[in-house]
């Protein structure tokens, strides 16, 4: 299957791989250091909105990654795809950006 090059593959790890990098996120940057329950997490982020924005940003960055690396093996139509799902994840945090301030 990865090794297709096609838009819905393209679609389906752009929309996956920002919510691994949260679970990741959560593992190495939560939970090990302060051992905050992922419930307790999850109602952090919903109390504090400015904190939302941030946090999908860096959650993107292991997509710029995944990315990279289907350009680099000239999978574009999978890259398109991954693009795509980018682009909407940054309409997302420009919008909560507006609306929390």
């Amino acid at each position: 299957m990865f090794r297709k090059d096609n838009l819905p593959l393209g679609i389906i790890l752009g929309v996956f791989t920002p919510v691994i990098a949260f679970f990741l996120y959560y593992i190495f940057f939560v939970m090990m250091p302060r051992h905050i329950s992922l419930g307790e997490f999850f109602t952090l982020l919903s109390d504090n909105k400015q904190m939302q924005p941030k946090l999908i940003s860096i959650c993107l960055l292991l997509n710029g990654v995944v990315f990279y690396l289907y350009t680099r093996v000239r999978r574009d139509v999978t890259a398109k795809g991954i693009f795509l799902m980018t682009m909407l994840y940054a309409i997302v945090i420009i919008l909560l950006k507006i609306m929390h301030g």
